[in-house]
Formats: C-alpha cells, structure tokens, sequence
C-alpha cells in the first residue's frame, strides 16, 4: 500500500466486545496492524477494556504526539473515542466492525476491513461540526457527550437499553428486530415538550413521542436517507419529529422507509433546528431515555446543539457525507 501522507503516526484503538466473532476479529485487527506498517506508518495498537476507556485511550493518543487514531469498532466505539479528539487536529478513522457502522455507511466505507483501510489510506483529514447532547444520568447528575452519527429521544433510546451485549453480539440485527417489535407492541409512547430554537425566530414548541437529531446522509442499510438533507457538514440540525402516540402511525412510517420513500405529515415532521430542548411532562412519571450514537446515557431533560468544537475526520476522497 502506498504511505499515506496525512498519515504518519497511528493509535490503532480496538474494542474486544464490538461486533461479533472474536477470533475472526483478532485476524482482522492484526491484519490492519501490519498493513499500516507496510505503508511506512509507525503504528501502535491500543485496546479499550472498559466504559470510558476509549475516551482516555484517544486523550492519550494525543498527548502522545499521534497524528491519527483509527477505531475498529462500531458507531458506539467511535462516540467512546470520539470524545477524547474533540476540539484537537488528531484525525479519527474507522474500520467498520461493529454491529452497526452508520458512520462508516455515511463515510461510503467497505464492510470489507482491507478495503476500508485502503479506502483510509488515501482520505484527508476534514474537519467537521459535530453534536453536543446535555443529559442527566440516572442519579441526576447533568453531563454531556458529543455525537457524529444521531441522538435520539424516545423509543429508539428504549431500544437501544434493552439491548443485551452479550446476545448483541451473538444476534446482532435480529435482536433489534426483536427488541423493536416488543417495544411497538407494549410501549405507550408518552408525549413529552420539545422547543425547537433557529437563531432570529421564536422558538417553536411541540409534543413528541419521539425525537432523533440526525448528523449523517446516510444510515446505510434499510434505513437509507433517514432525514433528507442531513449531513456531517451541516451547521444546523436535522430533527425527525414524531409527534403522535399512535402505533399505527409508527407502523405505516417503518413500512415507507422499507419501500424507500419518507411519509412525512403533520404528526411526524423533519425540523431544522439550531439546538432542541426536551423536558419530562407535566405530572409524568415516566423515564424517557436518551441516547446519542446508540449508546445510553441517561433521560430527560436534554438539549441538543452543535458543539463549538470540530472533529477531525478522515474522509475518503469518494465520500459525500
């Protein structure tokens, strides 16, 4: 492989207990590691043995004078190193092996690790706005996390809290098969406020059952262009909006992302916003969680925003994110 010249050192960052089949993934990995050095890029590998690790691993990394951390993993191993990276000029690469790899799809990556790096090898390092979510974890505590991919209000953060890891990983898209059909089935979809705010207008306020902050083209898979327009390099975000309780709206909307078409309509809307405020309702007891990146961090209140920082990313020169 030719050396790449935004390439020169590298944090390579695995996480064991992304995606599935371990062994094979060992392979994958060392594989990776011998290829950078062959490119004439000093490398070292790095493992995340932990929740919060990955974020420490990459503040390491650019403590360490490393010009580039590349993550195998998912979008949640990204959102966990990601949040080391911000806000500094360390490029961050992905080689998709994880259950899913929105970001990777978005970034017109291969499934396919020796073309994924290839494909990195010759991608320059563009910096990108990102997400910013402040949340409340389950003690009460306010926090904030940065997101590249969506983050999400409502039933897809139910989905992703009853995710088992270790059937995750044996199951992977089955299990979210599984788990979103029970959630439609016995989920009330509780309404909750939400202020939508663009800058020199009023804010606007709805009540949702569902909100997701898109930040990315494309999903990739069934999925697809889940809110036309979004993309990495917009400075506003794209909220899909869904204002209703009613299962049968929920269906007939999973049914025409299936079909490749967006039924949008006055109960589930796609809103551009400058940053979105939830709140619990009035009187209500229930816990709406939240996720950002597919990773739980907590429930409402919440407010969205796109972060003064920039990330780092390496883009593929054939990429339209």
């Amino acid at each position: 492989m030719p050396k790449s010249e935004s390439m020169r050192r590298v944090a390579l960052v695995d996480n064991p207990s992304s995606g599935q089949n371990s062994s094979r993934r060992e392979a994958i990995v060392r594989a990776a590691f011998a290829a950078l050095g062959d490119a004439g890029i000093e490398v070292e590998r790095f493992t995340i043995h932990g929740p919060g690790s990955g974020a420490a691993l990459a503040r390491q990394a650019v403590s360490h004078g490393f010009d580039t951390v590349v993550v195998c993993g998912g979008d949640g191993t990204v959102h966990e190193v990601m949040q080391g990276l911000v806000g500094t000029a360390v490029a961050l690469g992905v080689i998709p092996l994880g259950t899913a790899n929105a970001l990777a799809a978005n970034l017109g990556l291969s499934r396919i690790p020796a073309k994924a790096l290839q494909a990195l090898l010759k991608a320059e390092p563009v910096q990108v706005p990102v997400g910013r979510i402040f949340f409340h974890d389950p003690e009460g505590a306010r926090h904030s996390r940065y997101f590249t991919v969506a983050a999400g209000v409502g039933p897809d953060a139910l989905l992703m809290a009853r995710m088992d890891p270790l059937l995750k990983r044996r199951l992977g898209y089955v299990l979210y098969l599984f788990e979103a059909l029970r959630i439609w089935i016995s989920h009330p979809f509780p309404l909750f406020p939400v202020s939508f705010e663009s800058a020199g207008g009023e804010p606007r306020l709805e009540r949702a059952s569902q909100i997701l902050a898109v930040r990315v083209r494309s999903f990739g898979g069934v999925l697809g262009r889940l809110a036309p327009g979004a993309t990495l390099h917009s400075r506003s975000l794209s909220v899909l909006t869904i204002k209703t309780r009613s299962r049968l709206r929920y269906m007939r909307f999973l049914l025409s992302i299936l079909a490749g078409r967006r039924d949008f309509s006055r109960d589930l809307e796609l809103i551009t916003a400058d940053s979105v405020e939830c709140n619990p309702g009035n009187g209500s007891r229930a816990h709406i969680f939240v996720e950002a990146d597919g990773e739980v961090l907590g429930h409402l209140p919440v407010r969205l925003e796109l972060a003064s920082e920039t990330l780092t990313l390496l883009i593929p020169p054939h990429a339209e994110p």
